[in-house]
This record gives structure tokens, sequence and C-alpha cells, in this order.
């Protein structure tokens, strides 16, 4: 029977209290916790066996004695209250108002865990989002549906290039033009973890300049919030990316940041249920609690709505074979990597393009939804770069006045590419055709005779005999 009292707790350890097994108690449910103070925490069940049940507090256990606990199982989930009034909204990570405002006015209520989607329900990623980034739009195409993380270090300006994405990002139908006309905007969903307080700050200091603040909905849990926040966050965020997408069929664009964060938290409460750790110290089920959020992205029949996921992660010493990398690049779609020596030369966004990667780009671009030479010149410019990769160390070691005319060439190429193409200012939205227009610009400065993924007939139309 519901709303029985249970008094008395055999351990606790930080946000982890182990009290004895009871039949009400459900894994996932939800308890009201009371100490000595009178105080009501709330918890959830993580964990059961036959003689004991282990509760994850929201917040610290500070008051709380052995003999004098008394537990309440509520006997249902973590929910959210979700409505058409979310947006414009600012939610702490367990969903409550945090903006000053009251309660938002709905009785609609969603688990946070959300609900299984039928793989054959899902509907392939397929239209052309424009960030109006060049090195994303013209060589790591963004799709909706996709998800598509974004691999910083710390002190690199991933924050920047998330918030320049979230206001120039649209969806360009297929029968538009390579412009604004027939762009779709998004519906925001942020959700910060672990993040400082200027970080947070930044993130609503531009969705208010930008002017997309009413369709943004934030979930905000600062770096001195419980860490079990941060777990319950990307939940939250996503529950009601899932309301707005499937259920008032949005176009919506989710942004977690920092995923490190999450994992740190993950390990710290990992450690205290005292399981076995595997890589860096890391839970073993790492890999699957991650897909249990980035799988929650994408399109389902049904609905004409969308999310598209943008991840972002700070690699500990921006070492990508660091778990939370790994395991993330598995997931996901591809990764867009923020490198620190373009950064370190003043180039905004420092986004390096060889390692970056969208394996569902050829899915999204051609005729009738970027432009039909979309592909060559992505492929030419790739193998270009590549090329002045390799004519840099040659140089390293040899000289530069050692290198052949050709060589010297794709050196003037690589130094074009990297402040014409990835090089842009953070206001600055470009087309889709503009950013293919700058790039055969650049392939006009290589011999014609070295531009081989590039079929003739392209050549002809978009690179003149005078060029």
């Amino acid at each position: 029977m519901r709303g029985l009292e249970h008094r008395g707790l055999a351990h606790a350890e930080g946000p982890i209290i182990i009290a004895q097994r009871r039949e009400t108690a459900g894994f996932g449910e939800l308890v009201a916790v009371y100490g000595r103070d009178g105080v009501r925490r709330v918890g959830r069940v993580v964990d059961t066996s036959d003689k004991a049940v282990a509760i994850q507090l929201f917040s610290a256990n500070t008051g709380l004695s052995l003999d004098d606990t008394r537990m309440e199982y509520l006997g249902r989930p973590l929910e959210l209250r979700v409505g058409p009034d979310l947006l414009g909204r600012v939610f702490d990570g367990l969903g409550q108002s945090a903006d000053g405002y009251p309660e938002i006015l709905s009785s609609e209520f969603r688990d946070v865990n959300g609900s299984p989607i039928n793989p054959a329900a899902r509907v392939y990623p397929r239209d052309f989002i424009q960030t109006g980034v060049s090195a994303i739009d013209g060589l790591n195409t963004l799709i909706r549906g996709q998800k598509l993380p974004i691999f910083s270090g710390n002190g690199l300006p991933h924050n920047r290039l998330a918030a320049q994405i979230v206001r120039q990002a649209k969806i360009l139908s297929s029968n538009s033009s390579s412009g604004a006309t027939g762009a779709e905007p998004f519906a925001i969903v942020f959700a910060g973890m672990g993040i400082k307080y200027d970080v947070a700050r930044f993130f609503v200091d531009a969705f208010e300049k930008s002017g997309v603040l009413s369709r943004v909905v934030m979930f905000l849990s600062l770096a001195d919030s419980p860490t079990i926040e941060r777990l319950v966050t990307p939940r939250s965020a996503l529950t009601a990316a899932e309301y707005l997408a499937y259920e008032r069929n949005m176009h919506v664009l989710v942004v977690l940041t920092d995923m490190t964060n999450y994992c740190e938290a993950l390990r710290e409460v990992s450690a205290a249920r005292g399981e076995v750790p595997s890589r860096k110290g890391y839970p073993g089920y790492l890999y699957s609690d991650l897909a249990s959020l980035y799988e929650r992205a994408g399109r389902i029949e049904g609905s004409t709505g969308s999310i598209t996921q943008i991840p972002i992660l700070s690699m500990p010493n921006d070492d990508v074979t660091n778990p939370i990398p790994d395991l993330t690049g598995y997931i996901t779609e591809g990764q867009i990597v923020v490198d620190r020596e373009m950064s370190q030369k003043g180039l905004y966004p420092p986004i390096a393009v060889l390692p970056s990667l969208s394996r569902l780009m050829k899915d999204g671009i051609g005729p009738g939804m970027t432009r039909d030479d979309h592909k060559d010149v992505s492929s030419q410019l790739f193998a270009a770069y590549a090329r002045v990769k390799s004519v840099r160390n040659l140089a390293a070691i040899i000289g530069e006045e050692e290198l052949s005319a050709l060589d010297k060439n794709y050196l003037r190429f690589g130094e074009r590419f990297e402040t014409d193409f990835v090089g842009q200012s953070e206001d600055e939205d470009r087309s889709i055709a503009e950013t293919l227009d700058i790039g055969w610009r650049l392939l006009a400065l290589l011999p014609r005779d070295e531009l081989l993924r590039v079929s003739k007939a392209m050549i002809e139309k978009y690179l003149p005999k005078g060029e």
C-alpha cells in the first residue's frame, strides 16, 4: 500500500542511502526522505535486492541519521511537467522553475527516462541543416535528426561555436533555393550540466541578443548543484524536446554541455555505490548510459517534428582516446573537432577539418537539397587540404625553399583555405551557396590537372577558363 512511511537506514554514503527492502519499492521510483529536522528530500530507487534498496538523493544527506530517517515510496518515477508554455523558460536540472516565474500551467507529465522508440518507426535523417558555418555546411554537413557532437578542450571556443549554430541553424526545405527562402527555424532545448555561472550567463545573453530566447527551453544544473542533479538534467531536457518534437511537431535542436561533467558525475555516483570501475574509473555501463541519451535524437513516423542533438564534450587533456569521446564516437554519427593549434593562431571557428566527420552528410547534400556541385567541391577541398598537411610536414624537414613549385602552390592554398573558408566572423551567417562559391575560388588557386575529384562538367560550369 502506497503512502506508508518506513523508518531507519542501514547505511549512508554521499548521495546514496541504503534501506531495508520493501515490497512496495520499485526500480526508478521516487522516494520522499525525511530526517530529524523534518525537511523533505527527494530521491529515487537506483538498485534493489532481496534484502536492501539503494536510494539516490537529489540533495546532500546532511541532517539524516540511520535511526530517525523516514521514507515514503511515492509510486511514480521522476516526471517533467510539459506544455506549450515550456518555451522561453529556465528550469533547474530536475525540471523545477529557476527563472522566478511559477510552474507552467499544465497537468501533463512525462517520465524523464523517455519511452522506447520502435526502430521500425524511425525515419532516416535526410534534410540539410544550414548552420551558416562553412567548415560544417561544406565539409561536415549537419542533417535533421542527426546527433553530431563537438569534441573540444578546456579553454577552446566551443561554447561560442554552439551559440552561433543555435542562432543561425535553419532547415532548408527541398524546394527552396540555397538561401534563406523556405527556411524553417528551430526550437532550442539547452541543457547545462555542471557548468559555471558565467557559461550559463553567456548562453542566456547570446540567446537574448539574437532574439531566439522566446523559442528556447533551458535546463541548468550549475557547478554548485548536487552531483546527482547532473545525471537528471539531460533526461529532463530530452523529455521536453520529445514533447515539442513528437507532440507539437516542432524541429528541435538540443545542445548538451558539458557531457564530460555528466560522465564525471556518473563516475562519482558509481564509486559511492561501490560498483566495480572500468576504464579510467568510469562504470562499465558508461556506453549504454550515453546511448540512452544520444539515441533519443531522430525522427519518427507520424510526426513532422525532429530532434537534432549537438552534445559538447571537453576532452580531458585533449585526448580523443579518453573513454568519453571514444564511446561517444561509436554512438553518434560523426564529430566536429575543435583544434587548439588553430585556435592559438587566432582562427575562428578553429575546426579541424580532417579529423571531423559527418557520417550522414551524403544523404543531405546534392540537387534539390543543397547544390549539384556540393559533393565534388567537398571531396576536392578535403583531398587538397590533406595534401597541404603532408607538404607542411615535408617543409618542416627540408625547408620551404626546397619545395617544388606545386608544393608551394599547395601551401598558399592551405593558408587561404584556413583564413577564407574555415575562418569567418562570429556573426557571419553564410548560405550554402556562398560556402560553395568560396570553395571554388580556392580551388582556382590549384592547377586544373590537380582537380581529380571534380568532374569536367562541374569545372566548366563553376570554374570558367579565365580563372
